[in-house]
């Protein structure tokens, strides 16, 4: 796919080969970015430099790892010298659930020279072929997400001008050490609180439901099957929370009146104390009172590791949620833009030359005879014409004959 401008060089994008990485941790390490998708694509682009053959054969068939990391590059070659042949930029993408219904892009960057124009922001630059590439070419997505800080105005510029509206907007929260450790000595006895296993998913997955609004649920359309961990899944995420020194912990609190979930926990628990530890908080809209007992729960939790802080998010549309964190004391990090926008793809119906009307319907055409006048005939089976011809002189014979018998009637009664 190449730009339609003259100002713009016209770029060709191809899938990421193994030859691009050093390419991408370089440009990924001169941004210099500490947002924590930037983090998590440099672990990510770590852990694929050391298997990328078996990631490469993996995206060969259908499997739960096949986009563990779909990434395409744009290059532009010059034809006059091929040395000079170098990359522009990348988008990563992965599929967000697991119908594969609705997709998100990761990231897009684009390496922007001193001596050319602008690249990132325009129409026609090499963020939106990019854009435009992955829109035309993931046929399985009729949604597409993604998450912007509202603070990076052109790649903000570059996803509106590529069709993304606001979905909501989400707030990144950090509890320190020191609060942490107040919220430990608070009381958090939960008597429904379970361990998550694949059995729970649909509930989790009513959960979920229910606490987001119609338009988040209908762009996520998540099902049971995302609430679940398969086999080869898990393995990745032991592997992974292996490599990265980082544990796992999550529950989820059961109503047994109503027989559902009201509220869910996910923790991912730094060993090293390298990175903060992440939260993923799920709470029934009707049960906000959950919060302080889940935080106190969480915080038990986090005491048993390393001192670090807490980092934990929340969405605009989550009022309780927010003004209960600020309420504690805890001080918003950061500030993103949830995005997201449709996609319709257009089937090419391909013209048929030489091939006619009249050469479609020729079992339909009437076959032209020559009508035989004949007369209307009340005998239910078909004869042919010269039994028909016998039966007429059958009748014009006895007709004749019963003429002449009342003729000699006539004649008689006249003599007498």
């Amino acid at each position: 796919m190449t730009a339609s401008s003259d100002n713009y060089p016209k770029v060709l994008i191809r899938p990421v080969q193994y030859r691009d990485l050093d390419w991408l941790e370089g440009i990924t390490t001169e941004t210099n970015q500490t947002a924590p998708n930037s983090v998590f694509f440099a672990e990510q682009l770590q852990q694929t430099k050391r298997w990328f053959g078996v990631l490469k054969f993996l995206s060969w068939f259908p499997n739960s790892l096949r986009d563990h990391f779909r990434v395409y590059v744009a290059e532009s070659p010059q034809q006059s010298d091929p040395r000079l042949k170098r990359l522009k930029g990348f988008i990563h993408i992965s599929p967000f659930n697991m119908g594969r219904s609705t997709w998100r892009v990761e990231k897009v960057m684009v390496a922007c020279d001193q001596g050319q124009p602008e690249l990132l922001t325009n129409p026609k630059g090499v963020g939106s072929q990019l854009l435009r590439y992955c829109l035309e070419a993931v046929w399985e997505a009729r949604t597409w997400v993604l998450e912007v800080n509202i603070n990076e105005k052109n790649t903000l510029a570059l996803y509106r001008q590529n069709g993304f509206q606001p979905l909501a907007q989400l707030t990144y929260w950090l509890l320190e050490p020191t609060l942490l450790q107040t919220l430990a000595q608070q009381n958090s006895e939960l008597p429904n609180l379970l361990p998550v296993s694949n059995a729970d998913a649909q509930l989790l997955y009513q959960l979920d439901c229910v606490s987001m609004p119609p338009l988040l649920r209908q762009v996520f359309d998540r099902n049971s099957q995302d609430f679940k961990t398969h086999f080869l899944m898990g393995l990745c995420s032991k592997w992974q929370q292996w490599l990265n020194q980082t544990e796992v912990a999550q529950g989820y609190v059961f109503e047994p009146q109503r027989k559902a979930a009201i509220g869910y926990f996910k923790l991912t628990l730094s060993k090293n104390g390298s990175q903060p530890h992440q939260a993923q908080l799920i709470v029934h809209p009707a049960y906000t009172w959950l919060y302080p007992k889940l935080l106190a729960q969480m915080a038990q939790i986090v005491q048993k590791f390393p001192s670090q802080g807490l980092e934990l998010i929340s969405a605009d549309y989550q009022h309780e949620r927010e003004e209960y964190l600020e309420k504690l004391g805890a001080s918003p990090i950061e500030n993103t833009l949830l995005m997201s926008r449709s996609v319709w793809h257009k089937l090419k119906e391909a013209k048929l030359e030489g091939l006619h009307l009249s050469d479609m319907l020729q079992g339909l055409q009437a076959v032209p005879r020559t009508p035989i006048p004949t007369r209307f005939s009340w005998v239910k089976e078909p004869i042919n014409l010269s039994e028909k011809n016998q039966i007429d002189s059958q009748k014009y014979r006895h007709q004749d004959n019963n003429n002449s018998f009342k003729s000699s009637e006539k004649i008689d009664k006249g003599s007498k």
